[in-house]
């Protein structure tokens, strides 16, 4: 916004055009004088338009933001990630760099279009590959690129570095959408009778199950703490997250959302599994003595420290191949804990509270097919118990006029 300073006959107009490299602000200045016939009324009047004026003039051909856009996402991460963000979303922040940098992290931001981010998004689409799979890059890691670009030049709008976002313009080619992969009824069937066997550790029987009865994410599995158990209820309290990064190592987090916080209740087998595991952890508490580290989690390393979040991942991958079971990845369980919901007829608005979601849109985007499916199953079931009246108008043919 422009700044008017008055000086003798004329005024002089001011305004703010961005950073330099060095972070230092940028003004331009303009001076107006008025005609000596001019009344008080017009004076302001054509201020007002000289103004607006020299504003347009110096977005057109500002010289803004020259700093280039590594440096300034380098600030970013300082002045406004670090505290904003929790730190499993800033680590892949700091992932995402190493694309975005050689592609667009030498040039200006001011100098960075809409085509210089969408050639980037198209060349990640086409050649991009998962640097540890080698498998080429889903649709939404791309988005996750596009998002970080765009929270940087937002960033520098805020700091009226710049007056618009390129990202706004780009978009991200859609993909082929592929089915979850999620086990089977008789394949989770069988998996908890291979759960039961005498060489399963307790603590990853009670994971896999309480995984497919709760749907909770991992990180609030492994961040269960005994007092979050109430047995006298049968409920249990999703409070906190467990997480791990290369270098924080295993932390407790909040949950993600607010609405992930949430408190549900469960058949008596399922406490009654809880309780066997309390009662293992209290004997190895006793055996251990001083070599016993209690931290009240429910999942735990042999001398009590939480679990490192990798661990079940790489226990249930052995166990499927040693028992020649199909393997689906953790976060499946909770896909699958989701579709027994739906498919009993639970409305939207109670799954996205069971689920934790923070919106109930969040809920219907990610199982807008399975609804879909248990929509179609109510039609047809609604048509079958009415099949009376489809027998009588099937005898009560209407004749039409020969």
């Amino acid at each position: 916004m422009a700044t008017v300073t008055k000086r003798g006959n004329s005024y002089r107009i001011k305004v703010s055009c961005g950073y330099d490299v060095n972070g230092k602000q940028v003004v331009q200045t303009k001076t107006w004088k008025p005609e000596p016939n001019m009344t008080a009324r017009q004076i302001k009047k054509e201020l007002d338009r000289q103004c607006v004026m020299f504003e347009e003039e110096c977005k057109m051909g500002q010289v803004v933001a020259t700093i280039k856009f590594e440096k300034f996402a380098e600030q970013w991460f300082e002045e406004y990630a670090v505290i904003n963000l929790r730190h499993t979303s800033y680590e892949r922040m700091r992932q995402l760099t190493q694309r975005v940098y050689p592609a667009i992290g030498h040039l200006r931001l001011d100098k960075i279009t809409s085509r210089h981010i969408q050639q980037f998004v198209n060349d990640l689409i086409i050649n991009g590959e998962n640097q540890r799979t080698g498998k080429p890059l889903s649709r939404k890691t791309v988005v996750h690129h596009l998002s970080f670009i765009s929270d940087v030049f937002s960033y520098a709008m805020k700091m009226d570095m710049l007056s618009d976002n390129p990202c706004r313009r780009v978009t991200v080619p859609k993909c082929e959408v592929k089915e979850k992969d999620i086990y089977t009824i008789e394949e989770i069937s069988h998996i908890f009778e291979l759960l039961d066997g005498d060489d399963v550790p307790i603590k990853f029987r009670v994971f896999f199950k309480l995984a497919v009865y709760s749907g909770y994410r991992r990180g609030e599995l492994l961040g269960l703490e005994w007092k979050d158990v109430d047995f006298e209820n049968n409920i249990i309290n999703v409070r906190r997250t467990s997480n791990y990064t290369a270098d924080k190592g295993i932390y407790t987090d909040t949950t993600k959302t607010k609405k992930s916080q949430r408190s549900q209740k469960y058949p008596q087998h399922v406490m009654d599994m809880l309780k066997e595991l309390k009662l293992e952890q209290n004997a190895e508490r006793t055996r251990l003595a001083d070599k016993w580290i209690e931290t009240d989690r429910l999942f735990i390393k042999w001398d009590g420290r939480p679990m490192h979040n990798n661990t079940p991942y790489f226990w249930f991958t052995e166990f499927c191949e040693k028992n020649n079971v199909r393997f689906c990845d953790i976060h499946s369980l909770r896909h699958l804990h989701a579709s027994l919901l739906i498919n009993a007829g639970v409305d939207v608005v109670a799954v996205s509270g069971d689920l934790g979601h923070s919106q109930v849109s969040t809920t219907s985007n990610i199982y807008c097919h399975m609804f879909q499916e248990a929509q179609a199953r109510a039609s047809n079931a609604i048509a079958e118990a009415l099949s009376f009246d489809n027998k009588k108008q099937g005898t009560e043919q209407t004749q039409l006029p020969a």
